[in-house]
């Protein structure tokens, strides 16, 4: 399973928010990133328009989270996010597949989806941002001076 662009944008600029702990303006993301600020517009609205953050105008407006970062799973965004999250052809309404009715295959594609689902419904924003301590440091840094962090020991899956 491959999630799109626009939905793993939406992820990070809910990381970044998060890590920032307050307002954020768009040109800041987009440097951090090295995305064009058009582009991220688009991955703002989305955003937005699926209740992830608020945004305001003005002087000391910007992107902020619309709720705690622990109260944001990855799971939600997925769904929220991506158009489709169908493994196969199968999936769909308007199926085509003349073994539908009788194939093994779908109900295995199916309880794949449910426990690729339920994995990322037990992770927040918090926790993918607050277990990994960089994310906070490279999040306060400007974009074109950061330095390469030394490797850290990964972590028993908990």
């Amino acid at each position: 399973m491959q999630i799109t662009r626009q939905t793993n944008l939406v992820l990070r600029l809910l990381m970044y928010c998060a890590a920032r702990e307050g307002t954020v303006r768009l040109s800041d993301v987009t440097s951090f990133y090295s995305l064009s600020e058009t582009f991220m517009q688009k991955v703002l609205q989305t955003a937005r328009k699926n209740g992830f953050v608020e945004t305001t105008r003005g002087r000391h407006g910007g992107i902020v989270l619309a709720r705690a970062p622990a109260d944001i799973t990855v799971g939600e965004v997925v769904r929220a996010v991506e158009d489709r999250i169908e493994m196969a052809e199968c999936f769909g309404a308007t199926t085509t597949c003349p073994l539908e009715r009788t194939c093994g295959l779908n109900g295995v594609f199916h309880e794949a989806l449910d426990a690729f689902l339920s994995t990322l419904d037990r992770h927040t924003i918090a926790d993918i941002t607050n277990k990994r301590g960089n994310i906070n440091v490279l999040a306060t840094l400007d974009a074109f001076t950061r330095e390469p962090l030394p490797k850290q020991e990964s972590s028993p899956p908990h």
